[in-house]
């Protein structure tokens, strides 16, 4: 806090009003006629009534309107000499002055002096005035600041995080994996540099650009980018920002944002989360909240506006763009909707080499395995993984980052923290049976994903793991893809039920019984993969605004979901039927290779399938 004159006033004058009271309320003294101190010694109210019964009371002098009385008595207490002595008198004491008069004692009463009025009259004064300067003062410290106690009256303002000369420290090479993405801002980059290329020709460029994609991949770094190259201030404000308990006050910050981005055209306006105040308005059980809603309209007004190319440009990222309000997304508002995807191989490379810029990795690491390792992948995952990589590089106390700190930090990401290894008994057995009978179906099924690897090591809930490479395009996946999957996931419960009987097998299948229940209820409900016939009779879509389930009502009779449960039994029952003559024809190989898994506790899926084809002498999957 700076020390000021206007400061120290501030924090002064309330100070100043305690100190001046508490003075006049305790030290303010009683004085007599003459202006000298009453004695201190003091009687209670009912032994002054007690001593007056007693003709003990000489005299009594009235003050302070009544309320204290300062008498001149003498008794034994006393030392039997006449002492002055102050009683403070109740409120109503009209019963004291007829004792007085009845008992003959000397009483006087005594007006307040001309210097109390005054005390009074300058504290009746003094405090509204204080009171009043403190009040202008703090106004307008709140009106001259960003920060401190004059926060508190700005609650209207707009939050937001404002770079006037757009030191974003961001540019497009520090953004990787999104390169279409990037071409669809070169433009907007080329207008706020050089406008009258495109107002020359009566262009217009976009008011808005939505960028709809997952988390993590990269559309607020994006933003960021946009302002670094084109070298214009950067506002940057959250949805949930803009919504208060308060009706208005979200309005008010729209406003308040958008009148100082005017002041500092061009610029941009990245709104993060716009979803938080951009749904749509009036959904919802309990109908519209009328704050976010005023917000939402004051946002639609401001962005659709009455001037041209006033060098504005809106930026918006949600990952729900299925609940945003139509009218954001018309003509005029948000004109562009750019799709930031899952990066591909390629666009993980590239990220990947921007994040281990800062990292020290063995030139041995190859970053092109490390990529095809992890589809699927978003740039805030790759980052997070190198990052994990060199939190167990330092723990290690290594130099540089290995492929296997990398390897574990893949497994972690995915499945959870490593657990403490199986000790050799009847329950890691079983287990590594239930996992290899996973790989051998996958690996056998020439539709299948290659195994990637087999652990007995526990990560996370599981107590063995059966990776699996997944492919590239998992855009469209065949009938027999489909299938071969639900064989995969049933080669743990088959091989439990194989080799150890149907009454040892255990709930480690769980979640594979789900997941094949999920697949095969997807091939008849909306892939149309059954005998019901080409039929989409389940929607994936739900109505987000009613909660999960609440809007999956079905539209089928009773007599179509009877045939669904049949077909679904059908599917899964052929698959179980074919898994189980899989595991039986291959019964030798599924024991030699848990007694591998058992000694090593993890099996890659190179080795695993080079020991497969060494015992089938089958180069290829059947």
């Amino acid at each position: 806090m700076k020390f000021s004159w206007k400061n120290i006033l501030l924090w002064s004058l309330p100070i100043l009003v305690i100190c001046f009271f508490l003075w006049q309320g305790l030290f303010a003294p009683v004085t007599d006629d003459n202006n000298n101190n009453i004695a201190n010694s003091r009687m209670t109210y009912g032994r002054f009534l007690e001593y007056i019964d007693m003709g003990w009371v000489k005299k009594v002098d009235l003050y302070d309107n009544g309320h204290t009385a300062i008498i001149e008595a003498i008794g034994p207490e006393l030392g039997n000499r006449i002492q002055k002595i102050r009683v403070e008198l109740p409120t109503s004491s009209t019963e004291l002055i007829t004792k007085l008069k009845k008992n003959r004692i000397d009483l006087s009463a005594h007006p307040l002096k001309s210097n109390t009025a005054i005390w009074s009259l300058a504290g009746n004064l003094l405090f509204p005035l204080l009171l009043i300067i403190s009040l202008t003062l703090l106004f307008r410290r709140s009106n001259n600041s960003t920060s401190g106690p004059g926060q508190a009256m700005s609650f209207g303002k707009s939050k937001a995080l404002f770079q006037i000369e757009a030191k974003t420290g961001i540019i497009f090479d520090d953004v990787a994996g999104i390169d279409e993405a990037k071409e669809e801002f070169e433009e907007i980059v080329t207008f706020l540099k050089k406008p009258e290329y495109f107002t020359a020709v009566g262009a217009k460029i976009p008011k808005g650009v939505l960028l709809i994609g997952p988390p993590g991949t990269g559309k607020t770094l994006l933003a960021k980018a946009i302002a670094g190259e084109a070298n214009v201030p950067f506002f940057s404000i959250s949805g949930s920002e803009f919504v208060e308990m308060f009706v208005g006050v979200g309005a008010s910050r729209v406003r308040d944002l958008f009148k100082k981005a005017k002041e500092n055209a061009p610029c941009i306006i990245f709104i993060d989360e716009i979803d938080a105040v951009g749904r749509q308005r009036g959904t919802g059980i309990g109908g519209g909240n009328d704050e976010r809603e005023q917000t939402l309209n004051q946002l639609l007004t401001e962005m659709d506006g009455f001037e041209g190319n006033t060098g504005i440009i809106v930026i918006a990222a949600t990952n729900r763009s299925d609940i945003l309000d139509s009218a954001l997304l018309r003509p005029g508002r948000f004109d562009r909707q750019v799709n930031v995807d899952i990066p591909d191989f390629k666009g993980r490379l590239a990220i990947l080499n921007v994040h281990a810029k800062n990292k020290k990795i063995y030139n041995s690491v190859s970053l092109s395995m490390v990529a095809r390792r992890t589809p699927g992948f978003s740039g805030a995952d790759l980052a997070n993984l190198l990052n994990e990589a060199a939190i167990l590089t330092a723990r290690k106390r290594k130099n540089k980052i290995s492929l296997q700190e990398i390897d574990q930090a893949i497994d972690r990401i995915i499945a959870g923290m490593e657990g403490t290894a199986l000790i050799d008994s009847k329950s890691k057995r079983l287990i590594a049976y239930h996992e290899v009978g996973h790989a051998i179906v996958g690996t056998l099924l020439k539709e299948h994903e290659n195994v990637q690897k087999v652990t007995l090591i526990p990560r996370g809930q599981a107590r063995g793991l059966t990776w699996f490479t997944p492919s590239e395009d998992q855009s469209l996946i065949s009938r027999a893809q489909i299938k071969a999957r639900i064989m995969g996931a049933l080669g743990g419960r088959v091989a439990e039920e194989i080799i150890f009987g149907e009454s040892e097998i255990t709930t480690g299948a769980s979640n594979d019984l789900q997941q094949v229940t999920s697949m095969a209820r997807q091939m008849v409900t909306r892939f149309g993969m059954s005998s019901i016939g080409p039929l989409s009779l389940e929607n994936e879509d739900t109505n987000p605004f009613l909660g999960r389930g609440m809007g999956n009502s079905s539209e089928y009779s009773d007599e179509i979901a009877t045939k669904i449960d049949k077909q679904i039994q059908e599917i899964v029952n052929e698959c179980y039927l074919k898994t189980i003559q899989i595991i039986k024809n291959n019964r030798v190989i599924i024991d030699q290779l848990v007694d591998i898994l058992i000694e090593r506790e993890t099996i890659d899926g190179k080795e695993f399938r080079e020991i497969i084809n060494y015992y089938t002498k089958i180069p290829h999957k059947v």
